[in-house]
């Protein structure tokens, strides 16, 4: 099936701030033939954002960064603070690449010698239009470190530099709890082999 076995029969801006709610009235076709009842369902409705993994493949070390989330301290988490990759809405007349380049350098102090796509996801398909194209990055991990981030935007970013065994056991033990950097970390698990036979 595709978009056109969806029947849009309402949409209401609930809210336009930081994020976008939308109400959503919508049928859809059935696996078995026919249509759903109407389905009403509140979208939190953001712009593509864009990933990426900083890796040194010469090293086998990743650049991770760790901020406050809002959306964890909501959820009753002990600890608000989440350990992440880099990630950044995409600005209007910005490609998703050159976002992943821009965001590493405010972010982490990382300036990437090249980025490649991974693939794109939906980190959370039932009530968020978010879209995420993941890249992983290449850098040196030499002298990365400290306290990044835009000032003016809130951003207060703790970087520090990992193997790629230590951040696959920050997964296994809950410190990196988010979809992005777990997939991220994930990937590059499976893949670090061959970057490190392309650059060592």
């Amino acid at each position: 099936m595709n978009r056109d076995d969806v029947k849009l029969d309402e949409s209401e801006i609930l809210h336009d701030g930081f994020f976008r709610m939308e109400h959503f009235l919508f049928r859809h076709r059935l696996f078995g033939g026919g249509w759903s009842p109407q389905l009403s369902r509140e979208i939190l409705v953001r712009n593509p954002v864009a990933a990426v993994i900083p890796y040194d493949p010469v090293r086998d070390e990743i650049v991770l960064i760790e901020q406050f989330r809002g959306g964890v301290y909501a959820a009753g988490d002990k600890n608000s603070w989440s350990v992440e990759i880099v990630a950044g809405i995409i600005e209007p007349g910005e490609t998703a690449a050159d976002m992943a380049i821009r965001e590493a350098k405010e972010e982490s102090g990382c300036t990437m010698s090249e980025v490649e796509k991974i693939l794109d996801f939906y980190p959370s398909p039932g009530g968020c239009s978010e879209v995420v194209a993941l890249y992983w990055g290449r850098v040196s991990t030499e002298g990365v470190g400290g306290i990044h981030g835009v000032a003016e935007e809130g951003e207060d970013i703790r970087v520090f530099v990992e193997s790629t065994d230590e951040a696959m056991r920050l997964i296994s033990t809950g410190v990196i709890n988010s979809s992005i950097g777990i997939i991220a970390v994930q990937w590059l698990a499976l893949n670090r082999d061959e970057l490190r036979r392309r650059y060592t």
